[in-house]
């Protein structure tokens, strides 16, 4: 990977000010949260089990901006449409049963990390197997992938715009992040998130604004009217092009959000938003949170960036226009994915600061998630668990922050070999097909083993393997498979072999459910053989599952009505963005009527 440190723009003094200015006052948030963070890991990884909802969520939906977001948007808008966004929308639904039916769960666990509920729910050695494993692979391997991917993105921002050389972007961006990470644990990072947040809010609304209304674009009427934006618009796919509906819309909704593990979007909940869910105060506030980030996360956080991406596509119609407005050593970066930060060299002075700080800002809160998240694996879930189980609460905080200063330094030194890592990533997303109905069931059926894990794991990484390194030796490109049929067989033999080690493989000790079901009293009729040690059925405390999934239902159509009405109003389609408004007023009115039953 080579990036020459020649940017398209020239910042203004007053651009390196504002810029400068959000990288102090992150830092200072984390040296002001420095001594309640070093207490004990319970403070340092989850912020004493004190966090209010309000504060969690925006932290949610800060972690999600990454630096990387706005580009893949551009990109999936320019080449299917608004409508190709259905690869990522369709996960509300998961995100909604999470928030109805898994965040009280969750919080009640009282588990330090997502990790530590493998022993939990299962018992003897594969449960310790299991913990150890994935601490080691999703902490150290696949934290450090994602993290990387996340740092090319920055590198790209970085030399496009700011003409550094990708080391002098990442000692920047990552110096701040681990320095505010390491000091202040999950604490000084929530408190980050916010002023993030609403720095990266305000940056692509101001910018989407200012780029809508240049003499070249015209307003968003006529941008909307143009030629090679019309044909873009859809919300929902065009049918008779079987192939792109199947991949972008039918198989995300009928399959991929409940069968498929990516960080964010885990099905039941898990990661980060379980650990935010598992820092909140109580089990009201782990709902509130959730709930929150979904609604930002899916319904008001995309338009601006959906807009500026039909933009471009009036100022660049094609990639070779893409091309013709890099410098020659960029040629290599005309992709799709490129229009948005070469419609954002077209911000004015102040302006282009703003954004510009609002990308460092979304860049800084995905990586210290990361790696808080990845830290509190390598610390308590590896380290604590089976190298020193005796260290005291000091030595563990201590622990935290070397690994944190570890996974960046793995992540940076990653991030340029990326590209010649491609078949690598694409195979850690495509394993965690298959699996993601474990993620649901573990919590609602006995019956789910540690065995079921495992089986999957081996499975779909066989599966995944072959798929992304061996099927296209074998097979012409024009004979292959497109890539949902490849990801349905994955999901299709998963899922057949962990119900198999389900039934027949060893199950967990009936003791060890007990103690679970007494502990938190899950939902459903998949726990009837532990009934008396439920105790009372409560609707709060989950007993009541027809009703969560009722309210995950108006939540979904909440959501959905809020993302598609804001569509169809800017459209001008009076008659859809009525419809849609109505059903999602109506759906948060009727939520809203419920709130007292959970």
């Amino acid at each position: 990977m080579t990036f020459l440190a020649s940017s398209l723009v020239k910042l203004h003094p007053l651009d390196w000010a504002i810029i400068a200015g959000v990288l102090l006052i992150s830092l200072a948030i984390g040296v002001v949260m420095m001594k309640k963070a070093g207490k004990s890991t319970e403070d340092f990884f989850l912020s004493g089990r004190s966090m209010p909802w309000w504060l969690l969520g925006v932290s949610m939906v800060a972690t999600t901006f990454a630096a990387d977001t706005p580009n893949l948007v551009t990109q999936i808008v320019r080449t299917d449409g608004v409508a190709g966004n259905w690869v990522w929308w369709a996960f509300i639904l998961s995100a909604m049963l999470t928030t109805f039916v898994f965040a009280r769960l969750w919080r009640r666990s009282e588990v330090m990390t997502d990790i530590e509920f493998y022993e939990l729910r299962y018992s003897g050695k594969s449960a310790g197997f299991l913990r150890g494993f994935r601490a080691l692979y999703l902490g150290l391997i696949f934290n450090t992938i994602v993290m990387a991917n996340v740092n090319l993105a920055a590198i790209k921002f970085g030399s496009v715009l700011m003409g550094l050389d990708p080391w002098q972007t990442l000692l920047i961006g990552s110096g701040i992040t681990v320095a505010y990470s390491a000091l202040g644990g999950l604490r000084g990072i929530l408190a980050t998130d916010f002023f993030q947040f609403f720095l990266a809010m305000a940056g692509s609304i101001a910018a989407c604004y200012y780029l809508l209304n240049l003499p070249e674009a015209g307003g968003l009427a006529q941008v909307l009217s143009h030629e090679n934006v019309a044909p873009k618009l859809a919300l929902l796919p065009d049918f008779s092009n079987w192939d792109l509906a199947m991949g972008i819309f039918l198989v995300p909704l009928v399959i991929m959000w409940w069968s498929s593990y990516y960080p964010g979007a885990e099905p039941g909940g898990g990661g980060y938003t379980a650990q935010r869910m598992l820092a909140a105060k109580n089990e009201r506030h782990a709902l509130g949170a959730t709930l929150f980030f979904n609604m930002a996360h899916y319904a008001l956080r995309p338009w601006p960036w959906i807009l500026i991406a039909l933009a471009s596509l009036v100022f660049y119609p094609s990639t070779a226009d893409l091309a013709a407005a890099l410098p020659e050593e960029y040629k290599g970066l005309a992709k799709d994915d490129i229009a948005y930060p070469l419609m954002l060299t077209k911000l004015p002075v102040g302006l282009l600061g703003l954004v510009m700080a609002s990308l460092i800002a979304a860049y800084m809160s995905t990586i210290s998630t990361q790696l808080n998240i990845g830290s509190s694996y390598l610390t308590h879930d590896f380290y604590n668990r089976f190298i020193k189980k005796d260290a005291s609460q000091k030595q563990l905080v201590w622990m935290g922050r070397l690994f944190t200063v570890i996974i960046v330094i793995l992540a940076a030194l990653v991030s340029f070999v990326l590209e010649s890592a491609v078949n690598a990533f694409k195979l850690m997303v495509l394993v965690g097909a298959g699996s993601g109905l474990i993620y649901l069931l573990r919590w609602l059926w006995w019956r789910v083993n540690a065995t079921a894990e495992i089986v999957a794991m081996v499975v779909s990484f066989g599966a995944a393997t072959f798929f992304v390194l061996g099927y296209p030796k074998l097979v012409p490109i024009a004979d292959q498979l497109p890539g949902y049929w490849q990801n349905i067989f994955i999901v299709a033999l998963t899922t057949v072999a962990w119900l198999l080690g389900a039934f027949f493989g060893p199950k967990t000790e009936h003791s060890h459910l007990a103690a679970f079901v007494k502990k938190i009293r899950p939902p459903g009729c998949g726990w009837k053989p532990f009934a008396e040690h439920r105790g009372s059925p409560n609707a709060k405390d989950g007993a009541a599952l027809p009703l969560a999934l009722f309210a995950s239902v108006l939540g979904v159509v909440a959501v959905l009505g809020t993302l598609l009405g804001m569509g169809y109003w800017l459209y001008g389609q009076v008659g859809p963005a009525s419809l849609c408004t109505v059903l999602a007023i109506g759906s948060i009115a009727s939520l809203a009527a419920l709130r007292n039953r959970f």
